[in-house]
């Protein structure tokens, strides 16, 4: 094959590393910001000029061959050099600017992610951003997201993460519910409570500790049960205030400016551990640089986020 012949193929050969990374002809079109049905004519159209066939299909996903993985293999590297290379060149241009992908949980977005949007494309009006926020955990390679701001203790570790700020697990409750059901004096006391759950799989159950530092904490674990599940912590946080019972909620969504003032904090003495992560990170794939607009995200996140998330002077 000669050199005008290679040229022609780099877009497949690059469209391959693609379907490599994501399985899916769908993700790999949104990546690559084409119709699905040319990524498929254009994968025919190169296996035809190879003359083997580069991918093995499914109803539900895409795997490579073992001549499509030999291609990958051997050029995918040279792809991803390619792509560091124009970014930091792209970097020495003067201001950030680029596509940013981004995911986060629903609640975080809407509540603290969102508001801090516009001053960020005022600094940086050359970056653009796409948000999704979904509260199922994001393959970033395979969707091609740049970066998840997520409450996490760790990360895998092919991906980096940046601490924006602590973050923790409240037990909360309204006063109308405590007025008619009791309050709990002990984690114990859970179990004759409504609780209402975050939507996990397994046997549900919260643990807590009492003491911290050189004294030794005590450790309970409670099994509960109640009402509702649901997978979203906005969901969840208008439900305890309904009084349908006692609810556990990552601080951002408890404390956030638009909860209902009349909330309860319950077992205040009680950390609960091993629920929600115990810092709000922005995670994003390894790579040997980071691009410049990813950074300034990040940095933006940090300074916006860095405070925690607190309790207001009227809650109770």
């Amino acid at each position: 094959m000669g050199a005008p012949e290679t040229a022609a193929i780099l877009p497949d050969l690059h469209m391959l590393t693609v379907i490599a990374e994501t399985r899916s002809l769908t993700l790999t079109a949104r990546r690559l910001g084409v119709a699905k049905s040319s990524v498929s004519m254009r994968l025919k159209n190169f296996e035809r000029t190879l003359g083997v066939p580069l991918v093995r299909r499914t109803t539900r996903s895409i795997t490579l061959t073992s001549a499509g993985q030999q291609l990958v293999s051997e050029t995918g590297g040279s792809f991803a050099h390619i792509e560091q290379g124009i970014a930091g060149v792209k970097d020495l241009a003067g201001a950030p600017r680029g596509l940013v992908r981004i995911t986060a949980p629903v609640a975080l977005g809407r509540q603290h992610i969102a508001p801090a949007i516009p001053g960020l494309l005022q600094r940086y009006p050359d970056i653009r951003l796409e948000i999704e926020l979904t509260d199922r955990f994001v393959n970033l390679v395979q969707e091609g997201f740049d970066l998840a701001i997520r409450h996490a203790s760790r990360v895998p570790e092919s991906h980096i993460a940046t601490s924006l700020c602590d973050t923790r697990s409240v037990l909360l409750a309204s006063a109308q519910y405590l007025a008619r059901r009791g309050t709990p004096g002990h984690p114990a006391d859970l179990a004759r409570h409504d609780c209402l759950l975050y939507l996990r799989d397994g046997t549900p159950s919260w643990s807590f500790e009492l003491g911290s530092g050189r004294r030794r904490a005590e450790r309970v674990n409670v099994p509960v049960r109640g009402p509702l599940k649901a997978n979203n912590s906005e969901v969840l946080r208008e439900a305890v205030a309904g009084g349908l019972g006692i609810g556990m909620l990552p601080d951002f969504t408890a404390w956030s400016g638009t909860a209902p003032v009349s909330l309860v904090q319950v077992l205040p003495d009680w950390r609960p551990v091993g629920f929600f992560g115990e810092r709000l990170q922005a995670i994003r794939p390894w790579a040997p640089r980071t691009p410049r607009a990813v950074q300034c995200v990040i940095d933006h996140l940090r300074t916006v986020l860095g405070g925690g998330f607190k309790p207001s002077s009227t809650a109770q």
